[in-house]
């Protein structure tokens, strides 16, 4: 279904309601992104909720390549989340201030959730809907 990209770019519109706008302007603040950047991502990640494969934009087909995402923990850690070692391993890079290490963690995290979200989206077992303002469950268990 994917065409050949020739570079151009075409403007898609759409419409939502001035929270749901807003909500997503301060997203992409936070993340550092352009909203189209990031409207665009969530439209991919949604894409691949759907079964769509990731696309090669310099050259506009599906990467014959792709792997599935594991998710989960690595390792067993009775405690919790094994966050010492988590510092440790960010560390083992470099000193880093508490802000840096915060930002580290963070985006970690933020990995990991949107990798848990994916699967559980690929198992029909979650769906994001706007109208239900976000991720809900399917029933589908």
């Amino acid at each position: 279904m994917a065409a050949q990209s020739d570079g151009t770019r075409s403007k898609v519109e759409t419409y939502l309601p001035a929270y749901q706008k807003e909500e997503w302007r301060e997203h992409a603040q936070q993340l550092g992104m352009s909203q189209s950047e990031f409207v665009k991502t969530m439209v991919q990640a949604g894409r691949r909720g759907f079964g769509a494969r990731e696309t090669d934009e310099s050259e506009g087909r599906n990467d014959p390549n792709e792997k599935p995402v594991e998710v989960g923990s690595p390792g067993s850690d009775p405690r919790g989340s094994g966050l010492e070692e988590r510092v440790l391993a960010i560390l083992d890079e470099g000193s880093c201030s508490w802000e840096e290490l915060v930002d580290r963690m963070t985006g970690d995290l933020e990995d990991r959730l949107d990798a848990a979200l994916e699967e559980l989206q690929r198992e029909n077992r979650i769906r994001y809907s706007g109208r239900e303002g976000g991720y809900t469950r399917t029933g589908a268990e």
